[in-house]
């Protein structure tokens, strides 16, 4: 789970009109070293995208953009900020993010008095001086993430009008108690942090819909979180919570819950009442079984239960209809159960290093299926594929890594959809002559197989982007080509193809001459050229003699 700014796309076009006024313009990724003069020219623009150059400095004659209302300036080499940024009066949305901030810039941001949204991402920023907190009222929007901060100022009680806060990756050992304050809160995120605990006080943020504190050092959550009762979406992943509160059950707007990565041992109940749930993250929980009342959970899209400790497909799971995504690997299950086909949505399944002692045939009842992961790093391995794997045909991706398969089923050819092959670490000695019509490939991983030769027509796979044979016998075409990459070896097939063509040509105009001059056929030639005897002329021969004797003979 991550929290998302939703900061505005750049348009297509690089300036866009508008009435015949020209209010946008997308300079970024042009290599720009600064600002282009005729830009600063455009006086009734609104939004500016220069993000990923080099540009080192706002120039002063960003005044004269007095309609600007977005500027973006991330992932630069700003030094410096001019003091005309600040007579920017209609200027909304900010992002200086990636740009090595000094303290001075501060003032200067002070002063755009009329800013909702000010990004500072990774700025190696360790301290946000009051006057920021002082004077910028009307933020709505702050992002700080990837920063070295351990606090915020108190004057932060003034962003009254604040709802989306993003603070992860900092070095934050208490939760900032100002914040409780801030009413209007929508987002908070303090992923990777190093809190301990959170305050009881964060009942007070009624408005909070989004929390992100994973990644931290929480033994526990303060019962009070269940007055946040517009609570959707909560990440608590990677803490060191063995239980969540009773209290929390009351959640009930709540659709993502992430609890990956902490020691619960058993689902806990509070969950199984959140059925408006649609993301379910519960990997590395040290689960055994779920509850009886996880069936509940029938708005399920996607359920991570990877990484535990299950050695039974869990029959709840059959209850959710609308499953997308399933992901069970690294458990230890060895069969999965009749009434699998009742996920008929089910698009996405992974049970990698599982113990399946054969493939899992109840998957080809599930002709949803787009993605499906079953390679085997750890537990048992697969020596073979059924052929009924073509029964899924709008099958996408197939993932079959680590196992100990020889051959691979005819059928992968008559799979239209089919556009990611990966069979890494197996055993296979050949590849079916029909894999070449499966022209939907893009990506067929084959290192550290036993592969001496690939199909005369391999390089009909026209779509074919990666192509990997590393650590393979290859004798056709041989190693020092497949070492030049797919380029090279489709050369090669081709041709190989043209000299065999050339070959048979030269066999057809052989055998033409043959017939033409009476020795008889081509075929009788070869038959007698197997049984050892001698020439047509010879014995052409060897009739004359015998019929001169015997013409003597009657004299």
């Amino acid at each position: 789970m991550a929290s998302v700014d939703q900061s505005p796309k750049a348009h297509q076009n690089p300036i866009h009109r508008k009435t015949g006024r020209i209010f946008f313009y997308d300079g970024s990724n042009q290599n720009l070293a600064a600002i282009p003069p005729g830009v600063l020219a455009l006086k009734e623009l609104e939004e500016v995208h220069l993000e990923h150059n080099r540009i080192e400095e706002i120039p002063q004659d960003i005044q004269h953009l007095k309609n600007l209302k977005i500027l973006y300036l991330n992932n630069n080499k700003l030094s410096k900020l001019c003091p005309q940024l600040g007579s920017l009066s209609k200027l909304e949305g900010l992002d200086l993010s990636e740009n090595p901030i000094l303290p001075a810039w501060f003032r200067v941001l002070s002063t755009i008095r009329s800013l909702r949204q000010l990004r500072l991402y990774r700025t190696h920023v360790g301290e946000i001086p009051k006057e920021i907190c002082k004077h910028l009222h009307h933020l709505e929007l702050l992002g700080l993430s990837g920063n070295l901060l351990k606090s915020l100022p108190m004057e932060i009680v003034n962003q009254t009008k604040l709802r989306e806060l993003y603070l992860k990756h900092n070095q934050f050992e208490v939760f900032p108690p100002e914040l409780c304050v801030l009413c209007n809160l929508v987002i908070i995120d303090l992923d990777n942090n190093r809190l301990m605990a959170l305050p009881e006080e964060i009942g007070n943020l009624t408005q909070l819909q989004k929390l992100y504190v994973a990644h931290n050092g929480l033994h526990s959550l303060p019962e009070s979180l269940c007055q946040c009762d517009k609570l959707m979406v909560l990440d608590i992943s990677y803490n060191r919570l063995h239980s969540i509160p009773h209290t929390l059950e009351s959640l009930v707007e709540m659709t993502e819950v992430g609890l990956s990565g902490n020691p619960l041992e058993k689902v806990p109940r509070q969950v199984c009442k959140w059925t408006s749930l649609h993301l379910l993250y519960l990997c590395n929980t040290g689960l055994r079984a779920l509850r009886r009342s996880f069936r509940r959970l029938v708005n399920l899209r996607f359920l991570d239960l990877s990484q535990n400790h299950m050695e039974v497909f869990p029959l709840q799971i059959c209850s959710l209809r609308n499953l997308e995504i399933l992901a069970l690997d690294d458990n230890k299950i060895g069969k999965l159960p009749s009434d699998f086909s009742a996920l008929s949505k089910l698009k996405i399944l992974g049970l990698s290093g599982n113990q399946f002692t054969s493939f899992p045939e109840e998957i080809f009842s599930v002709e949803s299926l787009e993605k499906l992961y079953i390679g085997q790093d750890q537990g048992a391995k697969l020596t073979y594929m059924p052929e009924d794997i073509g029964k899924l045909q709008i099958l996408k991706e197939l993932h079959i890594e680590n196992n100990h398969l020889e051959y691979l089923p005819v059928a992968l050819g008559s799979m239209p959809n089919l556009e990611i092959l990966d069979c890494r670490y197996n055993l296979l000695k050949q590849l079916p002559v029909a894999i070449c019509q499966a022209q939907a490939l893009r990506e067929l991983l084959l290192e550290k197989n036993l592969l001496t030769q690939l199909p005369d027509d391999f390089d009909s796979l026209v779509n074919l982007n990666v192509l990997t044979l590393m650590d393979n016998p290859m004798e056709e075409p041989p190693k020092e080509v497949c070492t030049e990459g797919k380029e090279a070896i489709f050369k090669y097939l081709q041709e190989k193809r043209k000299r065999k063509m050339v070959a048979t040509k030269i066999q057809s105009w052989w055998r033409g001459i043959m017939v033409r001059r009476g020795i008889g056929k081509f075929s009788e030639l070869l038959k007698m050229k197997k049984k050892g005897k001698n020439s047509l002329k010879s014995k052409s021969g060897k009739k004359g003699a015998k019929g001169k004797a015997a013409k003597e003979k009657k004299k």
